[in-house]
């Protein structure tokens, strides 16, 4: 017979395979699209107004990627791992729906619909598409996908669509609050795991953009601008999972994520590494929160946001005599979030485990 303290670590053990698949999935939706949000951070980098190449021919490339190519690509892999090809396509139909109808990216809607959208065509195909004559086939496959794929991007627009903004909505009465009440430090607890849902643009620019904007008015600088670009969390957690990462492929390809977020200003490529160990969003609020705490120490700010939050661009929107604090403020928050990190990645201890337990996951069994 099992005794307790043979239950308690089995149980464990399932509570963290639970939350490792889930992240991964979240993960899997993201991970093979990285080169399209290379694309679009590029033409971000290079050719928006505040860029390295301005271009406002080119640049009008930013706003479609990011607002429709970037959420659709991600609903047509999420439809895909759950139902193929036939999920796939489902899944970006729906996802339209969701894109037309928010004034942010949906990337969050875009994990919720694709999955979904391709879920119900399984349904379909498994309780009443294969009753269909061989004749028919093609007709009622075609014509299932497109009235479900209707279906569902009418949904997405009219229902899951609000639901998301209501969230984002939400999540910044609560930045406005703690900013009112004096604590901008705590600020990050909301804010970087908003960033990791994807949620980045819209808290930087829907909130945190416009109280900076406010503030330097009459400062000439203002901290709100340095909240959400700051690129030393992600830089932080890309080390740890360099040297600690639990998985050989997460080690192999944190270096060069390091390259894109850090000088690129891409820190989506950094969100499916957390998703995947949802555990490190603790290191990523501890980061930021330092980071925030040392830039009100040392009065350091931003003329402006920027945009994309690369440590080339920070600089660039620095005023003159600000840029050591915003160096250090950097820094600290790298460093800080660098610790933390490896300490939940065990230091690199906890390897064999975690490799098991993803194996595990992706078998879609639990430990007896």
């Amino acid at each position: 017979m099992m005794t307790k303290t043979e239950v308690a670590p089995t149980k464990s053990i399932q509570a963290r395979v639970v939350v490792q698949r889930f992240g991964g999935r979240l993960a899997g939706m993201v991970m093979p699209n990285i080169g399209a949000f290379i694309a679009w951070g590029l033409i971000t980098a290079l050719f928006i107004p505040a860029g390295w190449t301005p271009n406002a021919h080119i640049a009008q490339l930013v706003d479609p990627m990011i607002n429709y190519l970037l959420p659709v690509l991600i609903g047509y892999t999420g439809g895909r791992m759950v139902h193929g090809q036939r999920g796939a396509v489902v899944g970006a139909v729906a996802t339209v729906g969701i894109a037309v109808g928010a004034s942010i990216p949906m990337f969050l809607g875009a994990m919720i619909v694709g999955p979904l959208a391709g879920y119900l065509v399984k349904l379909f195909d498994e309780h009443l598409g294969h009753r269909s004559a061989p004749a028919f086939k093609m007709l009622v496959d075609n014509f299932s996908a497109g009235i479900i794929g209707a279906l569902m991007a009418v949904l997405g627009m009219l229902g899951i669509g609000p639901v998301v903004q209501w969230i984002t909505q939400g999540l910044g009465n609560g930045v406005q609050a703690l900013i009112n009440a004096h604590l901008l430090p705590l600020v990050s607890v909301i804010v970087e795991p908003a960033k990791i849902l994807f949620l980045n643009n819209a808290v930087n620019h829907g909130i945190l953009g416009p109280l900076g904007i406010a503030q330097a008015a009459h400062a000439g600088k203002a901290v709100e601008f340095l909240i959400e670009p700051n690129p030393g969390p992600g830089l932080g957690i890309l080390l740890a999972i360099t040297f600690f990462g639990s998985t050989r492929a997460a080690r192999a390809t944190a270096p060069a994520a390091i390259v894109i977020q850090f000088l690129g200003g891409i820190h989506e490529i950094y969100f499916p590494y957390v998703l995947a160990q949802p555990r490190l969003v603790l290191a990523a609020i501890a980061g930021g929160a330092s980071g925030v705490l040392f830039f009100s120490i040392t009065g350091a700010g931003l003329v402006a946001t920027p945009s994309p939050g690369s440590i080339i661009a920070v600089l660039a929107m620095t005023p003159s005599g600000n840029y050591l604090g915003v160096i250090l403020g950097v820094a600290v928050a790298a460093g800080v979030s660098f610790v933390v990190a490896s300490a939940l990645l065990k230091f690199g201890r906890g390897k064999e485990e975690s490799e098991k337990a993803v194996q595990v996951s992706a078998g879609g069994a639990l430990p007896a």
